[in-house]
């Protein structure tokens, strides 16, 4: 077992463990952390807790000391020299006819470094670029070409919901997603009812997956023709979630509505095992 805190660099950024050390930290503590980036300043968002071995990746990273008022002004300071980082790199851009966006730039905690975030069709030849922004800043300079969902999740938004976007607001990482999902859910296969503002599939149509292959395991399939007590039938519909099927009668053309239970009960169904 190992003694750990879980710390986050970004609102929703990936949480990383690292040693506490003899120091005490708590949950919504902020902490100096030595990463493969360098110096970083992040929240603890997990407080002290004992891991095992194999959930985490060794030799742990110390934690240096926690944050004082002067590194919280330091980030500050950082995230104001960024903004001006933005507008020399467009201009640079604009100054090379490079085809691609940027989306973000972020100093170290210790400015030993600066990150360009920008995404692109393809592949760019920006040696040149990272020449003269090296020249500018005196630093190291490191270009990081992202995808549209990074994108999505840096400047945030306003989903088809109504609401900001998951991944700009909780989801730490993004979870694949498939059309498959779509289907399996009776939603609309139009691109644009089931395409979140990054142009990709929604990620929330991965919140209730799972409960959906679970009813299609268990439910009958479409259109199966069933012996129930109003006579036999063929299913029409269902509801996957409520466990409800809706049952079409021959003879009296008729649609009955069973739950689950009752078709189970009536043996027009026998149970499937799922594992």
């Amino acid at each position: 077992m190992h003694q750990v805190i879980g710390v986050r660099f970004k609102k929703t950024g990936k949480i990383y463990y690292f040693s506490p050390g003899d120091l005490h930290i708590e949950k919504d503590d902020y902490v100096i952390v030595e990463t493969a980036r360098g110096t970083e300043f992040g929240k603890a968002v997990i407080g002290t807790k004992e891991v095992d071995e194999q959930d985490v990746v060794l030799p742990l990273k110390k934690v240096l000391r926690l944050a004082t008022d002067k590194d919280k002004r330091t980030v500050e300071e950082n995230k104001q020299e960024a903004e001006k980082a933005f507008d020399v790199c467009l201009k640079k851009i604009n100054e090379h006819k490079l085809e691609m966006k940027l989306v973000d730039v972020e100093y170290t905690f210790d400015r030993s470094k600066v990150l360009f975030y920008f995404t692109a069709d393809g592949r760019i030849d920006f040696r040149t670029l990272v020449k003269d922004l090296a020249s500018v800043f005196r630093t190291r300079i490191e270009l990081r070409q992202i995808g549209v969902r990074d994108e999505a999740k840096m400047l945030g938004g306003i989903g088809p919901c109504g609401r900001m976007l998951c991944c700009s607001t909780f989801l730490g990482d993004f979870e694949p997603v498939s059309i498959k999902m779509a289907k399996d859910q009776n939603l609309s296969l139009n691109p644009t009812k089931i395409s979140g503002l990054c142009g990709r599939l929604m990620c929330c149509l991965k919140y209730e997956n799972d409960e959906y292959e679970q009813a299609k395991k268990e439910l009958p399939d479409l259109y199966k023709k069933l012996n129930t007590s109003y006579g036999r039938g063929k299913v029409v519909g269902l509801n996957m979630l409520e466990r409800l099927v809706q049952v079409e009668i021959f003879e009296s053309k008729q649609v009955v509505e069973f739950t689950l239970d009752e078709l189970l009960e009536e043996g027009a169904i026998a149970a499937k095992t799922t594992k």
